[in-house]
């Protein structure tokens, strides 16, 4: 029996980059989920106005890895403080997000947040939002395995490699290869 949970944190190709290497997790797709467009495109998801945020659709085998091991990661690789921005990348399509398919998955996360908030593990508040995943679209085709594809493009060799690097020393554990 599998679960899907839907993660934004910033720039979609980079935290794709990161789940596919994942052990347990069986499918990872880039998309686009929680606006009010249906199926809207690329370029219009980056005007910001649509409402959607760059987002990953993890498909996972909860006897493998837990919801809360996926979530260690996602507060890992992206910072989870900067509202509507991760790095460079500006706009509410890279705002962190969390949006659950049960109603265990919004448990985990909001107690989650809750203890790193308490613990102020990352100096400020997190401002996460956890949501019902609504309104998910798959991105273009182009986009997905992107980083596999592209490992020497720019964006990928400044941005996405350090994040598959900083996971894989952080949770060899989890590692797939």
């Amino acid at each position: 029996m599998t679960e899907t949970l839907v993660l934004g944190g910033g720039c979609f190709w980079c935290t794709e980059a990161v789940y596919v290497k994942v052990l347990g997790v069986s499918d990872v797709e880039s998309g686009y989920s929680n606006g009010q467009t249906v199926q809207p495109s690329y370029e219009q998801v980056c005007t910001g106005r649509t409402g959607h945020n760059e987002v990953v659709k993890l498909v996972y085998d909860p006897a493998q890895i837990s919801t809360r091991e996926l979530l260690e990661i996602f507060f890992v690789i992206h910072d989870p403080t900067t509202l509507n921005r991760q790095g460079h990348d500006v706009g509410t399509q890279y705002r962190s997000g969390i949006y659950f398919t049960t109603p265990e998955q919004a448990e985990v996360a909001k107690a989650m947040i809750a203890e790193l908030n308490a613990a102020q593990a990352f100096g400020q508040p997190i401002v996460t939002e956890v949501q019902p995943l609504a309104n998910y679209s798959a991105a273009e085709d182009y986009h997905q395995d992107f980083f596999e594809r592209n490992p020497y493009q720019g964006y990928c060799l400044a941005v996405a490699a350090p994040k598959v690097t900083k996971f894989r020393q952080t949770f060899a554990r989890l590692v797939r290869d």
